[in-house]
């Protein structure tokens, strides 16, 4: 789980911020591409590569697949509201949550609903099947609303890494 409050950031360098932008371009880099990319030796590059994974500050790697390619036609964000604002309700729908797995990422917010779900599903049968066969009848919701998208505009899992200053 992502906690968005405040956390302990990690010091980078100007050679950090090459190498994690490189690899925010093309996660499949070999140690002596990312090297030669970062101005340093493989084993400078390595070791830094290294302290960035245990530190977390890159989180994993992964492939990134196409659910057109695939037929997840499909993408929708659920707004959802609790039926009451307790701790045990909370934690009844964060568990329903974490085993859906046509829903891709999940948010806490502030405002008229408490939640924000992004859901990519195969067709609109399968919208409906997860907005009135799974989120609306269990006790922890009260009301659900559901916007399907149209186009995507954008979409990207890259930080904005120039905003950071090289420490």
């Amino acid at each position: 789980m992502h906690g968005l409050g405040i956390s302990r950031m990690i010091p980078v360098d100007a050679f950090d911020l090459k190498i994690l932008n490189s690899l925010q371009d093309n996660g499949r880099l070999t140690n002596q591409e990312l090297a030669e990319l970062a101005g340093l030796s493989a084993s400078q590059c390595s070791r830094r590569r290294m302290r960035l994974e245990e530190e977390k500050v890159i989180a994993g790697y992964h492939a990134d697949l196409s659910s057109e390619a695939l037929g997840f036609g499909v993408v929708a964000f659920i707004q959802v509201t609790l039926a009451t604002h307790s701790p045990d309700n909370s934690k009844r729908f964060r568990t329903l949550v974490n085993r859906i797995d046509e829903i891709q990422e999940a948010y806490s917010l502030t405002g008229d609903a408490d939640y924000v779900l992004k859901a990519v599903l195969r067709d609109l049968k399968g919208l409906s099947n997860l907005v009135n066969d799974v989120l609306m009848p269990h006790q922890s919701v009260a009301h659900v609303r559901s916007s399907i998208v149209l186009d995507r505009l954008k979409e990207s899992t890259r930080l904005p890494l120039k905003e950071l200053k090289a420490g």
